[in-house]
């Protein structure tokens, strides 16, 4: 199974859900500068750019902060006209908890949603925050990853103190049960996250908005290979910036850059892994049932027996 575990929506170009910028201003990304009115994260593109995957991650974005949003309502509504490719993610803010955890419940009971998504430095809380406790436990109670935006895709009111992958060593510590995905690779911050990876069995990350880079994402990989924890590498594609078959292409391509050379090569059986894994089983994400919807346990019990 390939999973396509970072993937963005939106309904139209102007909303491209990073900052509050004026027409024409420039949005710097992993992937260099673009204008942000340019971006194309609608329907048919979006899709087109999941054919070549089974299931991919929509994510929704939210920030009182930046006063930038990417709505969950409608993610979750372009998810349930395509429920056996795409998994919908909402874009939670701790920063007001008690309607972050009501927008979580929403999320999971109403809308049939798998994840959460968290963005530290956009929405101007620490990972440790009091406030924030009170989603990671909501959303470990009902069993829904949380996937923290690490440095990039960060407007330049956004406070990327607040975004350093180690922080979240508090977090992966009091919630053992709490699935946590750095997006990534932690990127600026990598080393920070192969740490985390080795050290947290609930921690993972995706390696998105990296293959653009074919020099830092052989460094990041290598890297990886060389700690040992290339299993918990969860592939991701970063759309609309980029695509899953430019990316599963990068990345087999990836040791081409050290051919001639005295320097390690990544076996190709573990850039495979990453590809192929199946990041549902990995982060216990609940088959859907013909609505989209995870099915309930006892329906599941019943099917398994």
């Amino acid at each position: 199974m390939i999973v396509d575990c970072y993937t963005h929506f939106w309904e139209s170009p102007g909303r491209v859900g990073v900052a509050t910028q004026a027409p024409g201003q420039r949005v710097v990304t992993t992937l260099g500068s673009c204008e942000a009115a340019a971006v194309d994260a609608g329907p048919e593109r979006h899709l087109a750019a999941c054919e070549p995957v089974d299931k991919a991650f929509v994510l929704g974005f939210e920030s009182a902060y930046l006063k930038t949003q990417i709505p969950n309502d409608q993610v979750a509504a372009y998810v349930r006209r395509h429920p056996d490719k795409l998994i919908g993610f909402a874009g939670i803010d701790p920063s007001s908890p008690r309607e972050a955890a009501d927008a979580i419940r929403r999320a999971h009971g109403e809308w049939g949603m798998r994840g959460v998504c968290i963005a530290p430095a956009a929405q101007d809380f620490h990972p440790c925050a009091s406030t924030a406790y009170k989603v990671y436990q909501l959303a470990a109670d009902l069993q829904m990853p949380v996937l923290f935006h690490s440095g990039p895709y960060l407007a330049a009111r956004s406070k990327m103190e607040y975004a350093k992958p180690v922080l979240l060593d508090e977090v992966a510590r009091e919630f053992g049960d709490l699935k946590i995905i750095i997006a990534h690779l932690g990127y600026p911050w990598v080393n920070e996250t192969l740490v985390m990876l080795a050290k947290h069995a609930n921690v993972f990350s995706d390696i998105s908005w990296l293959l653009q880079q074919p020099w830092r994402a052989y460094q990041a990989l290598i890297s990886a290979s060389q700690y040992g924890v290339t299993e918990k590498l969860l592939f991701g594609s970063g759309f609309p910036y980029t695509s899953a078959a430019y990316c599963i292409e990068a990345l087999y391509s990836i040791n081409h850059l050290v051919q001639g050379t005295n320097l390690p090569t990544i076996p190709r059986q573990q850039l495979r892994s990453i590809v192929e894994r199946d990041a549902l089983e990995l982060l216990g994400i609940a088959p859907a049932n013909g609505n989209g919807r995870p099915q309930p346990a006892r329906q599941m019990l019943d099917e398994d027996a």
